[in-house]
């Protein structure tokens, strides 16, 4: 179930994401305004240059908030994805198995073995 949700927000997310770019590139700047400033044009929003946003400066901050929105949910749901399942470690039985009974036996130490004269 974590990981079907996961993958709908992500792709959500994403599709969001690609809507707010093309919003912002199909919008003018601050600067086309300079012109309607002067008198030689006409503002792109509603009630002239000083009044309310478009409907494009308005889907694009409906988009923004549904992007925010999103990224929380992702954090959300990779957070809590793992505690669904358990740990991996509780599946680790508390004992160690013990040794088979024909295992063979680790050789004595060579005494003449310089490793005896490592410092531990």
């Amino acid at each position: 179930m974590g990981s079907y949700l996961f993958s709908v927000v992500l792709t959500v997310h994403i599709l969001i994401g690609l809507a707010v770019i093309g919003l912002v590139l199909m919008q003018h700047g601050k600067g086309a305004d300079m012109g309607a400033a002067f008198g030689s044009g006409a503002s792109g929003s509603l009630f002239g240059a000083s009044g309310s946003a478009n409907f494009l400066s308005r889907m694009t901050a409906v988009l923004a908030t549904l992007f925010f929105l999103t990224s929380l949910g992702l954090s959300y749901v990779a957070h809590n994805a793992g505690k669904a399942s358990g740990s991996v470690m509780e599946a680790i039985p508390a004992t160690a198995p013990a040794a088979p009974a024909d295992a063979p036996e680790v050789p004595a130490a060579n005494p003449d073995s310089k490793a005896q004269s490592i410092p531990k």
